[in-house]
């Protein structure tokens, strides 16, 4: 299903600017310009074509997140306490 056709406002595309301020195996965290705060994100969402280095600018576009109803996703929440279960359950031992 299109989740684009629930969204009730229309797409708004900003330019963002921000620079890497962390670099992991599987991620990047990035510091928004602008002091709009911070993004971590997954290293396949990264395109370059440059070995990358804390300090780095990186610019994207982004619109606005719109909340698509009240519904809870009780699937979702399932998921994340199991999750937190078993990470209790091992820093606990």
């Amino acid at each position: 299903m299109n989740n684009k056709n629930n969204l009730k406002y229309g797409d708004k595309i900003l330019y963002m600017e921000g620079v890497i301020v962390e670099v992991h195996d599987g991620c990047v965290s990035i510091d928004l310009k602008g002091r709009l705060g911070y993004l971590k994100i997954p290293m396949r969402m990264l395109i370059t074509d440059y070995e990358i280095k804390v300090g780095q600018e990186v610019g994207f576009n982004m619109s606005f997140v719109e909340q698509l109803g009240p519904e809870i996703n009780d699937k979702y929440i399932s998921n994340l306490m199991t999750r937190n279960k078993k990470i209790k359950e091992i820093s606990n031992k």
